[in-house]
C-alpha cells in the first residue's frame, strides 16, 4: 500500500473481526490502519476492541470536507447497501 500524499483524502471501510463494518476518513491510510488495529497509538476504541481489522474498501476524494461528506453518507446506509457499495468495486 503506499502512501498518499497530504492532500489525498479518502474514505475506507474496515471489516472488524465481529464482521461489523467501520466507516472512516485519513490522508495517511497504512497509519490508519495500525491505529485501528492497536499496532500505534490512536484509532477508534471500538476498532481497537473489535480488531483485527481488515481493509475491504477505500475511496478518493478532493479533499477533507468532501471525504467527510462521503463519510457520513456512507455511515447512513445500511449494511445490505455498504456491501453492495463493496462488491461494486
Amino acid at each position: 500500500m503506499k502512501k498518499l500524499d497530504n492532500k489525498t483524502w479518502l474514505v475506507y471501510l474496515l471489516q472488524c473481526a465481529n464482521n461489523s463494518l467501520y466507516c472512516g476518513i485519513t490522508n495517511d491510510l497504512p497509519r490508519r490502519l495500525r491505529q485501528h488495529n492497536g499496532e500505534i497509538k490512536g484509532g477508534a476504541k471500538y476498532t481497537r476492541a473489535n480488531a483485527p481489522c481488515q481493509l475491504i474498501y477505500q475511496e478518493k476524494t478532493q479533499d477533507r470536507s468532501s471525504a467527510s461528506k462521503r463519510e457520513y453518507e456512507i455511515k447512513q446506509m445500511d449494511k445490505k447497501t455498504k456491501l453492495r457499495l463493496i462488491q461494486s468495486t
